[in-house]
């Protein structure tokens, strides 16, 4: 019964600490290029600011002068790596942008 209960132990403890466990990678959001953002002109309307980048990822329904374009790459559970883009607007129509881009895209 001992040597039982000792193998189910070890078997237990042995698939805790099985070291190829797979992660994957993982990306989330739009990616967003400094050619993309050079097609946005002041006076552009929502509808064409987003044809130009897509949907926005997140909407502040209590302040719509702004929308966010966020970026997110994560490999084989490492490092979290960030895009975003924060797009303005006055009156409805597109004003300017700030952007923290990536240096380089790692998407696959």
């Amino acid at each position: 019964m001992q040597k039982l209960a000792v193998l189910l132990l070890v078997t237990f403890f042995a698939g805790c600490s099985f070291p190829g466990v797979y992660k994957i990678n993982v990306q989330q959001g739009n990616i967003l290029s400094e050619e993309e953002l050079t097609q946005l002109e002041e006076g552009m309307t929502r509808s064409q600011v987003r044809s130009v980048l897509g949907s926005p990822i997140m909407l502040n329904p209590a302040d719509t002068s702004r929308e966010y374009y966020i970026y997110t790459f994560q490999e084989s559970g490492g490092e979290i790596l960030e895009q975003r883009v924060v797009v303005y607007y006055d009156a409805d129509q597109y004003s300017h942008y700030e952007a923290q881009l990536l240096e380089e895209t790692p998407a696959y």
